[in-house]
């Protein structure tokens, strides 16, 4: 199979390259540059051009763009870029997808899309929730539209934050647990859904040639669990003690309605569409995924 990623200088983007190179796939990548190497086909999304022949005998391809959530306070620009840096990539490559007639599109979406379920579990048959998050995530799935309606088969990657030992949440979660500043965030009930990277991974692998998948597919372990839980978990994880709990008020003071969203709340997502697949979690569980990458 030959498969063109876009957004594979990220941390899954990077590891889905190498995991699907061994699988003996072809993977082409999408860059923001002129071209250094034979893998390589330039874009530049805000101007809506990609380098001809970028599809040329392309299967599948995996858009995995968009700026960091976790990047401080959100202010309206700072929103804006969140959304432009997901909806506008998305908008260009749906449309070429559309065009190519690519018969497979993997495309990036969030599990905040169900906005704060509190206790409520929520699978992908559950209406998108409110606020900034769901509104972005809606945004991005919806800039898919193209595609759909030229027929390609698009799955929406609904992802959970990942757990790695080579970066994303855990790296500044590992300093703060070692300087003794691990701790609970507000009050703890609110739930953390999660994924362990190789998991993710496997996924997306399956996603590509599962001709029965399209839609929304939940990325997340089947056993999500509470701020608390995870925390608690984390240290045991990194044989560190963690007392302390963080006042919502302090996070809010320091990172604005970002706080709310990402940190003090959160839905209790779980997958059900790909169990269906027969997929099986390697790390179904919060301590075994953290062995695994701590």
């Amino acid at each position: 199979m030959r498969v063109l990623v876009a957004g594979s200088s990220g941390l899954l983007g990077g590891a889905l390259v190498t995991r699907l190179r061994t699988a003996g796939h072809d993977v082409l990548r999408l860059v923001r540059r002129a071209p250094g190497a034979a893998d390589e086909r330039g874009w530049d999304p805000p101007a809506g051009r990609i380098d001809d022949g970028a599809f040329d005998g392309v299967d599948a391809v995996v858009n995995l763009c968009g700026a960091p959530l976790a990047s401080g306070r959100w202010s309206d620009a700072r929103k804006q870029r969140l959304v432009d840096s997901r909806v506008e990539p998305t908008e260009v490559i749906a449309d070429a997808v559309a065009r190519h007639g690519t018969p497979v599109l993997l495309n990036a979406s969030g599990i905040n899309v169900y906005g704060d379920t509190g206790d409520r579990e929520v699978d992908e048959s559950a209406p998108a929730g409110s606020g900034f998050l769901a509104g972005l995530c809606r945004a991005w799935e919806s800039a898919t539209e193209p595609a759909v309606r030229a027929g390609s088969r698009v799955v929406h990657l609904r992802t959970s934050p990942v757990l790695s030992s080579h970066g994303g949440l855990l790296g500044p979660l590992r300093t703060l647990f070692r300087l003794g500043l691990g701790g609970t965030l507000g009050d703890g009930r609110q739930y953390f859904p999660w994924i362990g990277i190789d998991d993710h991974l496997a996924a997306m692998e399956l996603l590509l040639r599962d001709a029965g998948m399209s839609g929304p597919v939940n990325l997340t372990a089947p056993e999500p669990v509470t701020n608390a839980e995870f925390t608690k978990a984390l240290g045991r994880a990194l044989h560190w003690p963690t007392p302390w709990r963080v006042p919502g008020i302090a996070l809010r003071t320091v990172l604005g309605d970002a706080a709310d969203e990402m940190l003090l709340s959160g839905p209790r997502a779980v997958p059900s569409r790909l169990p269906g697949t027969g997929f099986t979690f390697t790390h179904p569980r919060i301590d075994q995924a953290l062995a695994a990458v701590t």
